[in-house]
């Protein structure tokens, strides 16, 4: 079907529920509805498509017409931001906090030195430490409204965003129609089930030596579930698979992380930071995990 702004989204039926489907955020986007017709899933899948494409229009670095490109290009000039932006600013400084520095959204500019494609690399050390230069949200002046950035650097949403409009739309679905339903927009998903209504959904955990196999099942009725790894993206250097992940604090990849690491969380946001931030301990990813009373399945 297109959509009233010409874009496209699926409507489909199974036997148990509807199935939304749509491209946005580079990632495929599913939607699964246990709603009560055709009419009311198209509702759905009308609301859910436009909500999805306002968000990566609004906080997608790769555009040159919104907020991010202007702060990106302010030159050191303070940005004041709406109260959206701002919320998602605070949630970027409290895991910057919590991490220690691990979570970094001005870290974005590393990737200029960095190609995940999956052939060998050779780290250039030169370039890696003057674009580290840029790289600190200690440098950062918030205040809240406004955000200041010293020339050269710039901000990323990319460890948040995805996980954001997942959570957003969940909310929105279920605030409307009140059916049981899950989002899944790239296996960034939430869960949203009434209390009346306890049937879960099963989500499969992928193994990342093969595609389409999943290697354990979730039931998830509440609640958000995100995966981070290096399942498609990522480099060789001197031999050892490195994945896309970069420590700020270094600029590198982590070496000795899983290949893939899955948390469950009360939100998608709050299980995609602690995935990340898991990935990011290298060889002490497990440990990390388990000191966060984290639910959680990591591949190795």
């Amino acid at each position: 079907m297109i959509s009233k702004t010409g874009l496209e989204y699926e409507v489909r039926s199974t036997e148990s529920h509807w199935v939304i489907a749509f491209a946005a955020m580079a990632s495929p986007c599913e939607i699964l509805v246990r709603c009560k017709n055709r009419s009311e899933a198209e509702h759905l899948a009308s609301l859910s498509f436009s909500e999805t494409r306002r968000i990566e229009r609004k906080f997608s670095r790769y555009r040159d017409d919104n907020i991010i490109h202007a702060i990106n290009h302010s030159r050191g000039r303070p940005v004041e931001v709406d109260e959206e932006l701002a919320r998602l600013l605070d949630y970027a400084e409290q895991c910057y906090r919590l991490s220690k520095g691990l979570f970094d959204i001005t870290s974005g500019v590393l990737r200029q030195a960095w190609k995940f494609d999956g052939s060998p690399l050779e780290p250039d050390t030169r370039l890696i430490e003057s674009l580290r230069e840029r790289v600190g949200w200690d440098k950062v002046v918030w205040d809240g409204g406004r955000l200041e950035l010293q020339p050269g650097m710039e901000i990323d949403l990319g460890g948040i965003g995805k996980e954001y409009a997942v959570d957003t739309v969940a909310e929105m679905l279920f605030q409307t129609s009140g059916a049981p339903l899950m989002v899944n927009f790239g296996g960034d998903i939430r869960a949203r089930t009434a209390e009346t209504q306890p049937v879960p959904w099963v989500v499969g955990i992928e193994d990342p030596d093969a595609d389409g196999h999943a290697v354990g099942e979730i039931d998830l009725t509440n609640g958000g579930v995100a995966t981070s790894g290096d399942v498609r993206r990522f480099c060789l250097v001197d031999g050892v698979r490195l994945g896309h992940i970069l420590n700020p604090l270094t600029g590198r990849p982590v070496a000795g992380a899983p290949r893939s690491v899955t948390v469950l969380g009360d939100f998608c946001v709050e299980a995609g930071f602690l995935a990340t931030l898991a990935m990011l301990q290298g060889v002490d990813a497990e440990k990390f995990l388990q000191e966060q009373d984290a639910n959680y399945h990591c591949i190795r």
